[in-house]
């Protein structure tokens, strides 16, 4: 597989600015004959030179985006905006992107898009029985707010869990309680990263945090991901020369290839941080789905400076209709951060949060991710069985919900999609998850979602369309 170093390499800095432009037209920035920054104001805004700026307005010109008057500048054409697309101030979905949401969207019978645990795997008559217990013991739960920042009982209990099991130093003070990991990717998106900020982000990768990043106007540097980690140099190199906000990473049974980085590595990742001046948002939602040992500590346990925000969702394989995710920050960022949180819903729900902290500190449920790592394990297996039949490739992981998977010959996964889901079946393909938008040859296939049977029967009929192609 081709390895990219930077966005740079496929695509020059006029080209990005005139991306942005564009970006920002489309979401309502800029309407329809809107004069539009001079080339000056631009090169300020953007850090780059004037003449980079000009390169972008005289393409955007080219393509007829934008249009320009004698002596007074450039303005926005009438035919790069649909008219549907802003009305009244109010941006459309036309100019977002999600295209991992539209997936899931389309029904399957066999469903291998989605990184969520089959619902018949989890002990749902106990929680059912707990959210009894829940009403009993706050029967005033319903008419009242959580704090901004979350429940009092859950931080406190959640930083007692981390220290013990994760050896994370932490009070309930650096916690906040968030509505999924999605929200708390977005909440620090929109914190820390303005137009032509650069983020570097992994490659491959969860492909709704490109989306949150793109959508910030972010330009996003790849770092090859592999079954070894990153490579520390190119990292280092990176963080020197192009000076990013932040590293978006997901290092522990990556999503999507499952790879786990190595705790040597991550150790000096957090001191390249602090050298460097880049934050750390470490990604964890599949810290407990392990199949043999325990996966390293998080980098988190690492950080002593400030320089790594820790995002812990148990949205995946707890109780995922609660949407419960814990960020572990140091202040000031932690104080910012709950700011923004106040802003995006004024807190979480109390009653999710009371149901999930005596559901998920309970020994029955801890006794019954034993279990699950069994089934999820048997799961794997299944899938890993028909792909070995069919001569397909991928690495198999130590933990996590997903396999990547190299299609065999030049079969494109976008071919293989087009066709799949007019019989059913579901999964992500490679080029959405990469953010060069390459990997065609690619695709990450779910084992968790569907119950044994029907993983079966679903990869059987997947591999054999494949030899259609």
């Amino acid at each position: 597989m081709k390895k990219a170093t930077g966005v740079e390499q496929s695509q020059p800095l006029f080209r990005q600015v005139s991306d942005n432009i564009l970006n920002r037209m489309e979401r309502g920035e800029w309407r329809a004959h809107d004069k539009l920054p001079s080339i000056r104001l631009l090169a300020e805004e953007f850090k780059v030179h004037r003449l980079t700026v000009f390169k972008a307005y005289r393409v955007l010109t080219e393509d007829g985006k934008v249009y320009v008057k004698d002596k007074s500048g450039y303005y926005v054409s009438a035919d790069s905006v649909s008219s549907e697309e802003v009305e009244d101030g109010v941006v459309s979905s036309y100019s977002l992107s999600n295209q991992l949401s539209d997936i899931h969207r389309m029904p399957a019978k066999y469903q291998f898009s989605q990184a969520l645990i089959d619902p018949n795997l989890l002990p749902n008559i106990y929680l059912s029985d707990y959210v009894k217990k829940v009403f009993d013991m706050y029967p005033k739960v319903m008419g009242t707010y959580a704090t901004v920042q979350g429940d009092d009982e859950l931080r406190e209990s959640l930083s007692q869990h981390y220290s013990e099991h994760h050896r994370l130093q932490l009070s309930s003070e650096e916690l906040l309680i968030t509505s999924g990991a999605q929200q708390a990717i977005n909440l620090i998106a929109q914190m820390m990263l303005g137009p032509m900020d650069t983020v570097l982000i992994e490659r491959p990768t969860y492909s709704v945090a490109m989306d949150i990043f793109r959508r910030q106007g972010a330009r996003l540097i790849p770092v090859q991901i592999t079954p070894e980690g990153y490579d520390l140099d190119e990292v280092e190199t990176l963080m020197r020369t192009h000076k990013p906000r932040m590293f978006y990473m997901n290092p522990t049974h990556h999503n999507p290839t499952g790879y786990t980085v190595p705790a040597w590595q991550r150790k000096v990742l957090v001191e390249l941080a602090e050298r460097y001046h880049c934050l750390l948002v470490e990604d964890d939602p599949f810290r407990d789905i392990y199949f043999d040992e325990e996966p390293p500590l998080p980098l988190f346990a690492y950080d002593t400076e400030g320089w790594v925000v820790y995002i812990s969702s148990f949205s995946k394989y707890v109780a995922p209709g609660l949407r419960i995710c814990a960020v572990a920050c140091r202040y000031p960022f932690m104080e910012q951060l709950i700011k923004a949180k106040s802003l995006a819903d004024n807190g979480t729900p109390q009653l999710n949060q009371k149901i999930f902290l005596h559901y998920y500190t309970s020994p029955r449920l801890q006794r019954h991710l034993a279990k699950l790592r069994i089934a999820l394990q048997v799961h794997k297996e299944i899938m890993e069985e028909e792909l070995a039949k069919a001569g397909w490739e991928w690495t198999a992981p130590k933990g996590g919900l997903n396999l990547w998977v190299k299609l065999p010959g030049d079969i494109t996964a976008e071919a293989l999609f087009r066709k799949s889901i007019t019989q059913s079946i579901s999964f992500v393909p490679g080029e959405i998850c990469d953010p060069l938008g390459e990997s065609n040859s690619w695709i990450r296939l779910s084992f968790s979602f569907a119950n044994e049977a029907l993983l079966r029967e679903g990869m059987q009929q997947l591999t054999a369309l494949s030899r259609t192609l």
